[in-house]
């Protein structure tokens, strides 16, 4: 209940659970949100904000330009909209990269991307969002781990493939967002395809195949979101493939890439046994061999090593 003072009115305080728990709420009502640390007004049929400057919805690290209002998710947690003005958001959802493939082993597929515009959304129940960790933990001659999917509302980005190893029992690379590239043994291995489980557009492109040689033992590149991973050749070990680019998103976010725009979901470069060259990681977050793929950017894992974390960016106008 408000409360009248000498010099202030002091209102009733709610969290947006409390809140969206009232029965009969009278139109008109005003309380401060402590949730949103906010003061909102309820016109009948939604709860809308006092102040035009706050956001429109909470969850994530939240930045702002002029024109935009920025929710970058690095852990999994919830969007909630605020204000029934908010009907539509434009989001990046990518899934965590795969491990490289263990002792020449094939590079890590990226996680899949997948980014849209006009989303509906509406102030009906928080959206749950889900952060993608990157493959890890193989040992030995397996096969690298899958990277795990990114989800926001109904998007679901695929995990990346992990890498073949150089173990011929595990040496095909394995099929997710982006696929693993094949492993380093001694006679051809497959890569892993990209975009599965398959959508409109494909959310990641086909690993590269390996280079199978007694005295080269080299893994195909990881696919990314951008480019099909490179396959190797006598004594080099394949390139990851490029990620993709989004204009719109943080700085801070994703890593430089040829064009403008931060990169996200690069393939890990293949890895090398004896006598050859490892390769290299895609932009936008793919590790070369030896190296880890980048946090949050879904980027593959060079052969033998960690998968990066996906990540959720969601967006609207200011």
């Amino acid at each position: 209940m408000s409360k009248l003072n000498a010099n202030s009115v002091e209102l009733g305080t709610l969290t947006t659970t409390g809140r969206n728990a009232g029965v009969g709420t009278a139109t008109g009502t005003i309380i401060y949100n402590s949730s949103v640390n906010a003061v909102q007004a309820y016109t009948g049929t939604s709860w809308i904000f006092l102040n035009s400057s706050t956001a429109l919805a909470s969850g994530g690290t939240i930045t702002t330009t002029p024109t935009t209002t920025v929710h970058t998710f690095t852990s999994s947690g919830t969007f909630t909209v605020l204000s029934a003005t908010l009907s539509s958001v434009d989001y990046l959802v990518v899934g965590g990269g795969g491990q490289g493939g263990i002792n020449g082993g094939g590079g890590g597929g990226a996680g899949g991307f997948r980014t849209g515009t006009s989303f509906p959304v509406s102030n009906a129940s928080p959206y749950t969002i889900t952060i993608g960790g990157g493959g890890a933990g193989a040992a030995g001659g397996n096969r690298g781990v899958s990277g795990n999917p990114s989800i926001f509302d109904t998007i679901t980005s695929s995990g990346g493939g992990g890498g073949g190893s150089r173990d011929g029992s595990q040496g095909a690379g394995a099929s997710g967002g982006s696929g693993g590239g094949g492993g380093g043994v001694n006679a051809p291995q497959a890569a892993g395809s990209g975009n599965t489980p398959p959508t409109s557009p494909p959310q990641g492109n086909n690993g590269g195949n390996n280079f199978g040689s007694e005295a080269n033992q080299v893994g195909g590149g990881g696919g990314g979101a951008g480019a099909v991973g490179t396959n190797a050749s006598s004594g080099q070990a394949g390139p990851g493939g490029i990620g993709s680019p989004v204009t719109w998103v943080p700085t801070s976010f994703g890593t430089p890439g040829p064009a403008p725009g931060r990169y996200f979901a690069g393939g890990g470069g293949g890895g090398v046994t004896v006598n050859g060259t490892g390769g290299n990681g895609g932009a936008g977050g793919g590790g070369g061999a030896g190296v880890n793929g980048t946090t949050n950017t879904g980027g593959g894992g060079g052969g033998g090593y960690s998968g990066g974390s996906g990540i959720v960016i969601i967006a609207y106008p200011s």
